[in-house]
């Protein structure tokens, strides 16, 4: 750089496989007050408004953990929503997600803490409601992991602001998920999230749970799941994929059984990528033509 004019001079280009990436864009930091005062942010990717004008569709897609944090970078395939058909997409780092301190990220902790960060999405809800640039009517969230779990929460408390719900590897019943989860973490994430064996405690898990509300679920859903997997075993999303398909609402059903926590196989990466992209087409974009509102395995 010199000193004089300051300007930046790009002296070496990665390689990127024949990637062009000056079409992706970067991302734009969004903070906001949660119903409670405190401070929340994310990172929103909008698509270029020459190719994709007025209000465009969102996909809110909180981070696992809950200890995680979404930063900018590179988004892989999801570039393909951006790029292709219009949809911005959103990262936000709820209340209990790391790099904002300490005392951040224990503001989630136990039962009687633990919908405070669902209420943090209701906030970012709000200010989306107000940007111009975002269709507020055509909203849909994802996750993964304890993401999953904030994916149901979230269609269940917002599911009149939510067109869909696509929630992967989740946690459906914090009591069935602290009994069946491997036995090596399961101290650990009773710290985290509270300790079923004590009554007080189990009472409260189960109020917060999604399947104990599943019967509100009033919005198409996506389930993805591992057989094979160790932290959040398949058994929570047929107890969930279950309850709503009992309720009359639609859950697709996506099992890899040759996968655990996430899916990490190409050919099943390739297979969930193009059917997360059917269900939005079918829920968020509109497209109603294959019966976007019946249950599908």
């Amino acid at each position: 750089m010199s000193p004089q004019a300051l300007v930046v001079t790009r002296w070496t280009e990665s390689e990127t496989g024949g990637l062009d990436t000056s079409r992706n864009v970067e991302a734009e930091l969004v903070e906001v007050r949660s119903f409670d005062g405190e401070r929340v942010s994310g990172f929103l990717y909008r698509p270029d408004p020459k190719k994709f004008p007025g209000r465009r569709p969102l996909i809110v897609n909180i981070h696992g953990g809950p200890e995680g944090q979404s930063r900018p970078g590179f988004l892989g395939r999801n570039n393909y929503y951006l790029n292709e058909l219009g949809i911005a997409i959103f990262f936000p780092n709820v209340r209990g997600s790391t790099g904002y301190g300490k005392r951040f990220v224990a503001l989630d902790n136990g039962p009687a803490l633990r919908e405070n960060s669902v209420q943090d999405i209701g906030a970012f809800l709000d200010a989306f409601s107000k940007d111009r640039a975002i269709d507020s009517k055509r909203i849909g969230v994802t996750g993964g992991s304890y993401g999953g779990y904030m994916c149901y929460a979230s269609a269940i408390r917002y599911g009149n602001r939510l067109r869909g719900a696509n929630c992967s590897v989740a946690i459906s019943s914090f009591v069935t998920f602290l009994e069946n989860t491997q036995s090596y973490r399961r101290d650990l994430r009773r710290v985290e999230y509270g300790d079923e064996r004590d009554p007080q405690q189990r009472a409260r898990l189960l109020a917060i749970s999604p399947m104990t509300r599943s019967g509100e679920l009033a919005i198409p859903l996506m389930v993805v799941t591992g057989g094979n997997d160790p932290r959040v075993p398949a058994s929570e999303a047929d107890q969930m994929v279950k309850a709503v398909r009992a309720n009359g609402r639609a859950a697709w059903h996506l099992l890899a059984r040759d996968e655990g926590h996430g899916y990490s196989k190409k050919v099943n990466q390739d297979y969930l990528f193009w059917t997360s992209l059917m269900f939005w087409q079918q829920n968020l974009l509109g497209d109603t033509r294959r019966g976007g509102t019946r249950a599908s395995d």
